[in-house]
């Protein structure tokens, strides 16, 4: 029924059989201190650094050579990137016209400064003077004009980005100037002009990519590594490190090995126990991943077209003790689809909505015509160990109301195109990001109509708020329509949310400088090597 290509597991069966005891054993340790009223306290998600990290004073010059679970395995093309894994190393070769911070701030790029029309509708850039393209021509008026109106372009369908379709006009006044005109004022617009800008006259973004930010592209060998190299062009602070080389560890249980070998130097989203063996030569980095963890539920896919049976696997699973099992308790948990780094956005109270309750689950299934339960498959892409490890704890927890789950391990491109683009699943364990630091690129994907809405989520009340909050001109009102929207995910059981998960990151401590952003980036600018 479900026409999902499987991942050769050959020489990983006995492993994970394995595996699966041991973590059935834990959990079960797990709930039984939970029914005695322990609980652990509440992680706080800030950035930290302990073990060996790099102290010292910065050197420019050197290289190193970053670990990815994953190749870069749709376009390089920064307007038609799909994928979170991209979008992080894309991150360090473009540049919008402006561009978000660790504080996540939204600071000037390519424009250096900008003004705001007291209606909100015409905003008016100014080209930083001298910026140049990583192929050393000079960025004009008419790039950031070409990359504005690709991006709004409709004859496709949906534009690249969403929030475009509501301007008006991109004019040049002048040869340094963009003044982008709206038809309705949107205060998360700033926001979307993160997109890059790329030149109006290059045609090959999609395998070997120009923009303005400090490292540029060098190199592409597909299913092995990305080569950046430093852009002594930048118009702002250079890149302490002359070279990045990103390498696709596919296999996560080569991970520690490889970084104990020295054949990469750092790795992001380690879990605890691949943290807990690397003690020496190592600096581990705590953060959140800012991507929100769910069992992430086709609500067209029979049993979960019946919001009761998705209620009660909520009542089933319990996210504290999944951060406890896969992170020693570090993570933060979500009730619904947005994570605690977008602040003004985020309901903690939703974490309350679903309580472990094995009672009340198995009177929700019998309700809905599985008194004695069910079975299913949990889709999870074959090289990220931390969704791995999630579900092979719901598989336990989701025994003890008689449902019975398999994994089913999957290629990351397979997963692509088969569950994320072809909704061909039932159900599957990953983490979803926002394209854009605002709560509409989280939300908007679960309209009904959205082309990203892989879950098939569908409700009439959710789909007129996003209607309601993108057109907001109050901002209070337009947050107060986004958590409504949120409300709703959570009670309609959209999926069962866990947690916004602990970004773990080991980096060799003859290198400094590692730093968290409230976005899925990787920032390799910042990373020095220690004298």
């Amino acid at each position: 029924m479900y026409n999902i290509k499987e991942a050769d597991c050959t020489g990983r069966k006995e492993f994970m059989m394995k595996r699966r005891i041991c973590m059935f054993l834990a959990v079960m340790t797990v709930l039984t201190a939970a029914l005695q009223g322990c609980a652990g306290g509440k992680p706080t998600g800030s950035s930290s650094a302990s073990g060996n990290s790099g102290t010292g004073e910065p050197l420019s010059g050197g290289e190193i050579t970053v670990g990815i679970p994953q190749d870069l395995d749709d376009s390089l093309d920064p307007h038609l990137a799909v994928s979170a894994g991209t979008k992080e190393v894309l991150f360090n070769i473009f540049e919008g016209l402006v561009k978000l911070d660790s504080d996540g701030n939204l600071n000037p790029a390519v424009a250096s400064s900008y003004t705001v029309s007291d209606d909100g509708l015409v905003y008016d850039f100014t080209i930083r003077d001298g910026i140049k393209f990583q192929n050393g021509e000079d960025v004009k008026a008419e790039d950031v004009k070409y990359s504005i109106e690709r991006c709004a372009d409709t004859t496709g369908g949906e534009p690249l980005v969403s929030a475009f379709s509501d301007i008006e006009s991109v004019d040049i006044p002048d040869e340094q100037h963009v003044e982008i005109r709206l038809k309705t004022a949107d205060s998360e617009f700033l926001s979307y002009l993160t997109t890059a800008v790329i030149p109006a006259d290059y045609a090959d973004e999609a395998t070997a990519p120009v923009g303005t930010g400090p490292y540029a592209f060098v190199s592409r060998s597909p299913q092995e590594n990305i080569v950046l190299k430093k852009f002594d062009g930048y118009w702002g602070t250079e890149a302490y490190l002359d070279k990045v080389t990103f390498q696709v560890v596919s296999d996560a249980d080569t991970v520690v090995t490889d970084l104990k070998g020295g054949s990469i130097q750092m790795y992001a989203r380690l879990t605890a126990s691949q943290a807990a063996e690397l003690k020496d030569g190592y600096g581990i980095y705590d953060g959140t991943m800012n991507l929100v963890q769910a069992l992430y539920l086709n609500n067209k896919a029979k049993p979960f077209d019946d919001v009761r049976v998705r209620q009660a696997l909520c009542y089933a699973v319990d996210p504290k003790s999944i951060m406890d099992m896969i992170a020693d308790g570090k993570g933060e948990q979500v009730g619904s689809s947005m994570f605690p780094a977008l602040k003004k956005y985020y309901v903690e109270e939703l974490n309350d909505t679903y309580s472990v309750d094995i009672s009340k689950a198995k009177e929700l299934l019998s309700e809905a015509g599985y008194p004695q339960g069910f079975s299913m498959t949990i889709t999870v892409p074959s090289n990220y160990q931390p969704h791995i490890d999630t579900a092979q704890v719901i598989v336990e927890e989701l025994k003890q109301i008689g449902v019975t789950a398999t994994i089913q391990m999957v290629e990351w491109n397979s997963w692509v195109s088969d569950v994320y683009k072809g909704r061909s699943f039932q159900s599957t364990v990953v983490g979803v990001d926002a394209s854009y630091p605002n709560a509409r690129s989280m939300l908007e994907r679960f309209t009904t109509d959205s082309s990203v809405n892989f879950i098939n989520f569908s409700d009439t009340e959710y789909d007129a708020l996003f209607e309601k909050a993108s057109s907001a001109t109050n901002e209070a009102e337009q947050i107060s329509d986004y958590k409504q929207m949120e409300e709703i995910l959570s009670k309609e059981a959209a999926s069962v949310y866990i947690q916004d998960m602990a970004d773990i990151v080991a980096l060799d401590d003859s290198y400094g400088g590692y730093t968290f952003y409230p976005a899925y980036v990787q920032d390799m600018s910042k990373i020095y090597r220690v004298k």
